[in-house]
């Protein structure tokens, strides 16, 4: 400061011998401005380089955490887990991760640890108010996870109002994507899921078939269901559940006898073998003469 004084008793010397006013105080205050910049270029540069490690950091970070996520999705797998257990621990970890690398980067920066752990409280406490439904659905995936009422894979039906159906996905943080038979993608919250009751299609190998038909009460019951358990026995894949097997009279209905068929198939060819078994009835009762009756109106107009 004493260099900077000198100089500004010079230069306000000179300009008082040359007829001009004192200018000292401007003067002054120019070269302290000036002085501070001076000192605080290295704070300045200092600070440019935390920036810009912390970028780089940033970066080689998302690669690692990539690297990682890779390596615990192959050995998840590889111990043969569970493919929703797979997305839901990927989608899990990589969240943790990049919150761990974000604050590692505020500290770097010169915040400090008690400052950035009062802040996440404060942003956990408003988050969890703002996003009740967020943490409904967080808790919902979990218990998915944990009693497991339905994989990556089984056709599901949500069996409420407005509910959905389709093939599982994924099964991440806090949704649950289905596939419809139509290839549509439907997200469902996990919450709504886990609050839900479920129907798993595709649970079990094989499914209980039953299909109803009915034939005129002029027709020959024994003969109907002859044909029907020959149908059965003759099909490729129902012939082998001999055993249990059955058709029956279900119903005498209004204008029909109501006859039944149930059998066990597998639960993959469950609709191909029910649209199958359709036809070929459909088809021998015709052959037969076994008539399907239908519903129809008969008009008598009686003159006087």
């Amino acid at each position: 400061m004493s260099t900077v004084d000198e100089t500004v008793s010079k230069v306000d010397q000179g300009l008082q011998e040359m007829g001009i006013g004192s200018v000292k105080e401007s003067i002054k205050d120019i070269l302290d401005f000036k002085q501070y910049l001076q000192d605080q270029i290295p704070a300045l540069t200092g600070f440019c380089i935390k920036v810009v490690l912390s970028i780089i950091v940033f970066f080689v970070g998302r690669k690692i955490i990539h690297w990682l996520l890779k390596i615990m999705r192959r050995s998840l797998e590889r111990a043969n887990v569970d493919a929703g257990v797979v997305q839901f621990a990927s989608s899990a970890g990589k969240a943790i991760l990049y919150i761990l690398l974000t604050i590692n980067i505020a500290v770097s920066l010169g915040v400090k640890e008690s400052s950035v752990a009062a802040l996440l409280g404060t942003a956990g406490v408003t988050v969890g108010l703002a996003l009740q439904g967020g943490l409904a659905n967080l808790a919902g995936g979990v218990l998915l996870l944990l009693f497991k009422p339905f994989v990556v894979g089984d056709y599901i039906i949500q069996d409420q109002s407005n509910g959905c159906e389709g093939t599982v996905a994924k099964i991440e943080i806090c949704y649950t994507t289905l596939l419809s038979i139509d290839n549509k993608k439907v997200v469902v919250p996990n919450g709504t899921l886990s609050n839900s009751t479920i129907i798993n299609v595709t649970a079990k190998e094989n499914r209980k078939l039953e299909i109803k038909v009915g034939i005129s009460y002029e027709a020959d019951i024994q003969k109907a269901k002859t044909i029907l358990e020959k149908i059965l026995k003759d099909d490729p894949d129902t012939k082998s559940d001999s055993r249990e097997m059955v058709v029956f009279v279900d119903e005498l209905a209004e204008s029909a006898v109501i006859m039944g068929l149930r059998v066990w198939v597998a639960t993959e060819s469950y609709w191909a073998v029910k649209w199958r078994l359709n036809q070929k009835i459909k088809e021998e009762f015709d052959a037969n003469g076994i008539v399907i009756p239908y519903n129809q109106m008969e008009v008598y107009v009686h003159q006087k």
